[in-house]
């Protein structure tokens, strides 16, 4: 069974908090078919979805009809599954990939972008860390062995097992991967997020070892459900399709039952505070604020019109002021440690500001913290969630992903 929880020095920090708290209270071509329907953030299907523009199905070749795969929420990857089999890959980045069973021998013809990638996967190079979860989740990591964590920076337990048992070893960041190691470990496919697009000589190296290269782009998706779905993406490389068709069922059921709960009315401000001082928030797009109003909370958005702010497309970055200006009325703060690691308690905040005791949930002592556990575990959205609504019903999260500070 995958492990759906953070690793252990998150569940200490949650028991930590909890204890605390009872004692003193994350293009190639165009195509006319029709994509399936997008999914709301609530899961729901929204008609007017229109077609994947870098859905490309000409192959150069015959391979007979592409048959698209229904996807639910995810707009950043199409899969279509040929006649005899193959699966054609399309990202939002340009890349095409034809999943094929070996052995299999490529027919003349054969567009030169796409790249194959044959089954079964034994040895892959496993960069981009949002894809762990997933791959645990379809019990898919015995195929990895080659990763960009170490063991103690891994955000997944049963990684960090392997790695210490030698079975997965350490082989560099994007920007500098131990090629030679990559290439001893006979590894054919690299599964890279989309910082491989600021290293093309390192991705470059990797295509010349023969090693496919995907970028995943869940980061990227408009929707929550969108991210879990990069799991089916995952679960055609790996041969674990029905695995990961019924985890995403599963998890998406949950996602939409929280969903449907009744808003609670509370209002939510979540933040950090940057070395200059400033309020770093999110977007009111992207997908931990949609989370929060999923939970059935309300998100505390800042969306500048100015971009030279320090902004970027999912994050604002708001002078302290401004920024309490507006959100002194929020019932709940989510204090977002992932970067700012070094806040343990309400006070460690207010001593970057003695501003921020002014604000109604410091009063209340409605603070949580959270940290990159919850960006890096797109397999317990539900749980996420749960944690959310319980900080919203002003009851203790019981999965760890948030504690309450004191």
């Amino acid at each position: 069974m995958p492990f759906r929880h953070p690793i252990e020095r998150r569940h200490l920090l949650s028991l930590i908090a909890a204890s605390t708290a009872c004692a003193g209270a994350w293009l190639a071509g165009c195509s006319e078919t029709s994509s399936p329907e997008r999914a709301g953030a609530d899961g729901s299907s929204d008609e007017g979805a229109r077609a994947a523009s870098f859905r490309n199905t000409d192959l150069g070749c015959d391979l007979g009809a592409a048959q698209p795969i229904e996807l639910d929420a995810a707009r950043n990857f199409t899969l279509d599954r040929l006649e005899d089999g193959e699966v054609l890959i399309c990202t939002a980045g340009d890349e095409r990939f034809l999943v094929v069973d070996a052995p299999w021998s490529a027919p003349d013809g054969l567009a030169e972008d796409i790249a194959l990638i044959r089954r079964p996967l034994t040895s892959v190079y496993l960069v981009s860390t949002g894809m762990i979860c997933l791959l645990d989740e379809i019990d898919a990591l015995d195929s990895v062995s080659v990763c960009s964590v170490t063991a103690d920076d891994s955000p997944n337990e049963r990684l960090a097992e392997k790695i210490r048992a030698g079975k997965i070893a350490y082989g560099g960041k994007y920007r500098s991967p131990d090629f030679e190691l990559i290439a001893e470990a006979g590894c054919t496919l690299a599964i890279e997020n989309t910082k491989i697009n600021h290293a093309p000589d390192a991705k470059r190296k990797l295509q010349d070892l023969d090693v496919a290269v995907l970028t995943e782009q869940s980061s990227s998706e408009p929707e929550v459900l969108g991210r879990l779905e990069w799991i089916k993406l995952m679960g055609v490389l790996f041969d674990r399709e029905d695995a990961a068709q019924a985890a995403y069922g599963d998890i998406a059921e949950r996602v939409r039952g929280i969903a449907s709960l009744e808003p609670t009315g509370k209002t939510v401000a979540f933040f950090y505070i940057n070395e200059d001082g400033a309020a770093v928030t999110r977007r009111s797009t992207d997908y931990f604020s949609q989370m929060i109003d999923m939970a059935g909370g309300t998100f505390v958005a800042f969306d500048p019109d100015d971009e030279e702010d320090g902004s970027s497309s999912v994050q604002s970055v708001i002078d302290l002021e401004t920024f309490y200006a507006t959100a002194k009325d929020a019932d709940v703060i989510i204090y977002n440690t992932t970067v700012d690691t070094a806040v343990t308690d309400i006070d460690d905040i207010l001593d970057k500001n003695p501003l921020l005791a002014d604000m109604a949930a410091v009063r209340s002592g409605e603070v949580y913290a959270c940290d990159e556990n919850m960006y890096q575990a797109m397999n317990a959205t539900d749980e996420i969630l749960e944690d959310i609504r319980s900080a919203l019903e002003e009851s203790l999260p019981a999965n760890g992903y948030l504690w309450k500070l004191a």
